[in-house]
């Protein structure tokens, strides 16, 4: 079975849904409210271990009702939590608004997020080392990342990096990483051109042999790296909620890049995760198993 280790945030989702997305200043009324588990790092964990791969989650919350539910959340996901440290912050929580175009804005208060140290991965370098592939995001401090990029890759590990929120970046971040996923967005901000082509390429001048998969929603993705570019169409699907797509299409990714050890694989999982995601309201729901996949899909 594949295996996935997966470094990241959690934090507790507070979602508004509402007609409109408020600009600055104004209030709007929603007309619903729900509050669920999320952070990048923990959607990517469940969505990785639904899509049938072993998967060990490090990261780090608070001691509050929002790390209980975190933990046991993860324990009842079948996910190996022994990375998941407790220290002295609040849990991440994040603020949500979605509208009636399933478009959504989100702020993002990472508390115990903020505290997971070179030292916690340290700790659980057995568990990077005997994966296939290791994930990351940004919202954890960078330190955190470099340190255990540079175990998987003493070790062989498969790093993909999604770089998200987009922050500027030095060199050492991008030692060490084989894939990176950012959308157009981070890749403008990561790269610092307006041409997406442009972008890409001088992204990949900082890596060596670096795989860079561009998401871009409805128009699917872009895989530019040392054996070419290709582009791959979006997996039709009627959009309800886009908040938790990326997640899952990165899960998709390093799953099918554990188990065929091919990035087209890894693409192909991951657009057919990130289409389910975004027919589903809320971002647990939207992380598909391989059976809902296949159902949602079918030829």
């Amino acid at each position: 079975m594949a295996s996935v280790v997966v470094l990241g945030s959690f934090n507790m989702d507070l979602v508004v849904q509402a007609e409109i997305l408020p600009t600055p200043g104004e209030t709007v009324l929603g007309h619903s409210f729900t509050r669920g588990p999320g952070g990048k790092g923990s959607n990517q964990a469940i969505a990785a271990r639904r899509l049938g791969a072993n998967v060990c989650f490090i990261g780090a919350v608070g001691e509050d009702e929002f790390g209980t539910a975190a933990r046991q959340l993860h324990l009842t996901e079948g996910i190996d939590v022994s990375g998941l440290a407790v220290v002295p912050a609040p849990t991440g929580v994040a603020l949500i608004v979605v509208n009636a175009d399933a478009e959504n804005q989100i702020a993002v208060a990472s508390g115990a997020n903020m505290l997971l140290t070179p030292a916690m991965v340290r700790g659980n370098e057995g568990a990077i080392a005997a994966a296939d592939v290791f994930l990351a995001q940004l919202e954890t401090p960078v330190e955190a990342f470099i340190e255990a990029a540079d175990i998987a890759h003493r070790h062989d590990t498969t790093v993909i990096l999604n770089p998200a929120p987009a922050v500027e970046l030095d060199g050492r971040v991008f030692q060490h990483v084989d894939v990176i996923t950012p959308n157009q967005h981070e890749l403008l901000a990561l790269a610092g051109v307006e041409n997406p082509e442009w972008a890409a390429t001088a992204l990949a001048k900082r890596g060596t042999s670096l795989d860079i998969v561009v998401t871009n929603g409805p128009f699917g993705a872009t895989w530019t790296g040392p054996r070419g570019a290709q582009r791959f169409p979006a997996v039709r699907a009627d959009a309800v909620d886009t908040t938790g797509a990326g997640d899952a299409f990165n899960a998709g990714l390093a799953v099918g890049m554990a188990e065929h050890e091919t990035i087209e694989a890894g693409i192909a999982l991951g657009l057919r995760a990130g289409a389910f995601a975004i027919t589903q309201v809320g971002v647990i729901d939207g992380l598909a198993t391989r059976e809902q996949l296949d159902y949602a899909f079918a030829d």
